[in-house]
């Protein structure tokens, strides 16, 4: 049960781990020279938070846990750096670039799940990643918002209930059937009520909590 092992990403690789820091470092080198130039025109906040996630998830080659769930904080919580930096806000063509730099942070995850020995926890997790990949496509060619709630990105809570019990619960690694349905169900719960809020009921979070409880009590972002 080797299918989609890569040996060499078994472990931290520093080489390629730099050269993916190479690439990181063209990219956003590149995004400010079109910034620089007028071809695109980004705030000093977008700057920022564009930065921090190019740069904080590439953690998730050596800290596994500590990376992603850094990298999963900083993707919710950009239009809260924003507002917190008070210096300037995001511009129309975000959107288009947060989609690019969700799926830059959940690649480097596979990455690392690509190296995983264990054929119980690799192979669910390149499935999911595949599953998700459907279901954006088809959102991006219908823009039905329905595909992200059919198509739930489970990818990214299996491959952090692994990195967490490898590290922590090797005894709950899952190392066969049962113990890969029983972590799935229990993750897929809370993660359709997620997906429903966010992109199909099109909550915002962020926005409610300034509504609902920060203006009360004189915080004002």
């Amino acid at each position: 049960m080797y299918s989609f092992h890569v040996p060499p990403l078994d472990g931290f690789n520093l080489r390629f781990a730099a050269v993916l820091a190479a690439a990181a470092a063209a990219v956003f080198a590149t995004l400010l020279l079109l910034d620089a130039t007028g071809t695109m025109n980004m705030s000093t906040g977008e700057t920022v938070v564009i930065g921090l996630r190019l740069f904080v998830p590439l953690l998730i080659l050596r800290f596994w846990v500590a990376g992603g769930i850094v990298a999963m904080l900083l993707d919710g919580a950009d239009v809260i750096i924003t507002d917190a930096l008070d210096m300037g806000g995001f511009g129309d063509h975000y959107a288009e670039l947060d989609k690019v730099l969700d799926s830059y942070y959940l690649t480097l995850e596979l990455l690392v799940a690509l190296g995983w020995r264990n054929a119980w926890t690799r192979l669910p997790a390149v499935a999911l990643f595949a599953y998700r990949l459907i279901g954006v496509a088809l959102f991006e060619v219908s823009e039905a918002r329905i595909f992200l709630f059919i198509f739930p990105n489970m990818f990214e809570n299996w491959w952090l209930y692994v990195a967490v019990v490898m590290k922590w619960f090797p005894r709950a690694v899952p190392h066969d059937a049962r113990t890969v349905a029983i972590p799935m169900l229990a993750l897929l719960v809370p993660k359709m009520a997620q997906e429903y809020l966010l992109h199909f009921a099109e909550a915002k979070p962020w926005g409610w909590t300034q509504d609902h409880i920060l203006e009360p009590i004189g915080i004002d972002f």
